[in-house]
């Protein structure tokens, strides 16, 4: 695969992230009554992150056939560049990692997060399209170390179709 096809990739899976952001922050405001104010320039992502409240939010679409939430330690756009922190070590504002899918938040601490990737328990992988390397945490022990889960009724306006 070439750049141009990963940026295209890219360019096609924006939207679902997007619209899982929008679903997390009407949830967690819901939830947690915590309302966030989400960024969406590149400009103010990368000055600031990904909202103002300090959420870093990611949408994990294999969990529910894997019972595992990929942790993202480090990202890049395509194979031919070299990786950069991204995920829990990514260098913003974040202090809360939020991940899950349209039936279950996971809202971690991110320092939390980063104790469990350096006691080495968890081996660190990447991913398919080798743009991503994180490691994988089994549902048990996310809802462990889980600051908050919210459970969400599916038939809720934001599920994916």
């Amino acid at each position: 695969m070439n750049f141009d096809h990963y940026k295209e990739l890219y360019q096609s899976r924006l939207p679902i992230g997007q619209k899982f952001q929008d679903y997390c922050a009407v949830q967690i405001m819901k939830n947690l009554n915590i309302p966030l104010v989400n960024l969406q320039s590149k400009e103010f992502q990368f000055e600031i992150g990904e909202n103002l409240q300090g959420f870093e939010i990611k949408y994990d679409q294999n969990f529910a056939n894997t019972n595992n939430l990929y942790i993202e330690t480090e990202h890049r756009v395509s194979p031919e560049q070299e990786y950069y922190k991204g995920g829990i070590f990514r260098n913003d504002n974040s202090w809360l990692y939020c991940i899950g899918n349209y039936e279950v938040i996971y809202i971690f601490s991110k320092s939390l997060l980063i104790l469990l990737y350096q006691s080495g328990r968890y081996r660190v992988i990447e991913n398919n399209l080798m743009t991503s390397k994180g490691f994988l945490l089994p549902k048990g022990d996310a809802d462990k170390y889980a600051a908050n889960k919210i459970e969400v009724n599916k038939t809720l306006e934001g599920k994916d179709e």
